[in-house]
């Protein structure tokens, strides 16, 4: 693979799960020369079908990009990724940081690269997998100014709206505020559809009617589809992962000394999804959950 040149088109992917396969994609076909990694075979050869470079390992990869997106499922993962291109000894590289973690877990990264004379943001994003197949993210970019105007032109290939929230770390804090109204929502949207099934009303009506009154939000717009059709065995975001996630907005809650009663009151809701088996389904299976509290009964969706 050829080391990065003066293409201003070039960029690079690591980790090519829901949102990171998303990115790639979407990035080839506004026009984009990726190069991807992920440990996962299956993944590598999906993308590389779809007309993403696959790098070898990650240092190969930064090697060969000037800008660098990692979308990554464990703090873990993006430390040991850091440390790998950092000790690479390669020329200036700006490491766009798209998941959720904690600051703290960013703020190792960051200096990991920082004293290898590589610039790291912290740029989450706000939506879902469904989302991010259609480009429709927001990213929250905050670090050095001017790596941040760098690279824009790159997340306009696979979001709608970039923001610059400043200081290293607000991107991550401005996501865990918009991560506990997606979790508040998303089971309210389940307890909605549930007290509407249990009163006998039609689900696709509830859907259809909601989605066009004062009770809307995105997020019910997203997970109540799948809550119609029973069925989360298509995920836009797992269980397993958004655990990862609450996790974080927990911590960071508790950090500030900040009441959050009903974010707080939606865990056991989520627990209880990963105890009944719904671990790898779409969070939007808390519906699932709530209906058998309910004793709401309907066939599994097909």
């Amino acid at each position: 693979m050829s080391p990065a040149k003066a293409n201003n088109k070039t960029v690079g992917v690591i980790g090519l799960g829901i949102m990171g396969g998303s990115f790639a994609r979407n990035l080839v076909a506004a026009g984009w020369r990726v190069v991807g990694y992920d440990i996962d075979a299956a993944r590598r050869r999906e993308l590389s079908k779809a007309g993403v470079e696959i790098a070898r390992d990650p240092k190969a990869l930064a090697a060969a990009v000037p800008i660098v997106i990692t979308s990554l499922p464990k703090p873990v993962a993006l430390i040991a990724t850091a440390k790998t291109i950092a000790a690479a000894k390669l020329p200036r590289r700006i490491v766009c940081e798209c998941s959720t973690f904690t600051i703290e877990d960013k703020e190792k990264a960051e200096k990991a690269l920082r004293a290898a004379g590589h610039v790291m943001l912290d740029c989450p994003v706000s939506g879902t997998g469904s989302q991010a197949k259609t480009g429709d993210l927001v990213i929250y970019a905050s670090g050095e100014s001017k790596a941040i105007a760098k690279v824009k032109p790159v997340f306009a290939g696979f979001s709608r709206k970039t923001y610059d929230v400043g200081a290293f770390g607000n991107g991550s804090r401005m996501k865990y505020v918009a991560n506990l109204l997606v979790a508040i929502n998303n089971v309210a949207s389940a307890e909605a559809m549930v007290l509407g099934m249990k009163a006998g009303l039609d689900p696709k009506s509830i859907f259809d009617m909601i989605s066009n009154g004062a009770g809307n939000s995105r997020v019910f717009e997203l997970r109540a589809p799948m809550m119609v059709k029973n069925r989360y065995d298509q995920p836009t975001m797992k269980c397993s992962v958004w655990q990862k996630d609450m996790d974080v907005i927990g911590s960071f809650a508790r950090k500030l000394k900040v009441p959050t009663p009903l974010f707080s009151a939606t865990l056991p809701v989520y627990a209880a999804a990963l105890k009944g088996g719904h671990a790898e389904d779409d969070t939007a299976a808390v519906c699932a959950v709530l209906e058998a509290k309910a004793g709401v009964k309907r066939r599994k969706g097909r």
